[in-house]
């Protein structure tokens, strides 16, 4: 297994091509968490649990992700600024079929 290659658009606008492990069972947001790229306290508050929406992201990519589950369709039913294109970073677990994935973060409230 290897590192992949992510595209995160913070909340700034910025974009950042990170390297994704494969091998860590990480999710998106802990690997957005890892970069620092949002402030401490704002993205992941309920610790990957599908219970806040904080790490709600848009999927730019054409990437075949798995299907949304139940928790997170309800979650993000409730949330704001959702789209067409709203995942939960928390609930998008890396693999070596995301490289090349591009993710905006969706604003923080």
């Amino acid at each position: 297994m290897q590192d992949i290659k992510i595209t995160i658009i913070d909340r700034e606008g910025t974009s950042h091509q990170v390297d994704a492990p494969t091998d860590m069972n990480m999710n998106l947001m802990e690997v957005v968490r890892s970069y620092e790229l949002a402030p401490e306290g704002t993205i992941g508050v309920c610790g990957g649990m599908a219970m806040c929406a904080s790490c709600q992201c848009y999927v730019q990519s054409d990437h075949e992700l798995p299907e949304m589950s139940y928790d997170e369709d309800l979650m993000l039913a409730e949330a704001f600024h959702v789209q067409d294109n709203s995942r939960l970073g928390c609930q998008i677990h890396i693999n070596s079929e995301m490289d090349g994935l591009q993710v905006e973060l969706a604003p923080e409230s």
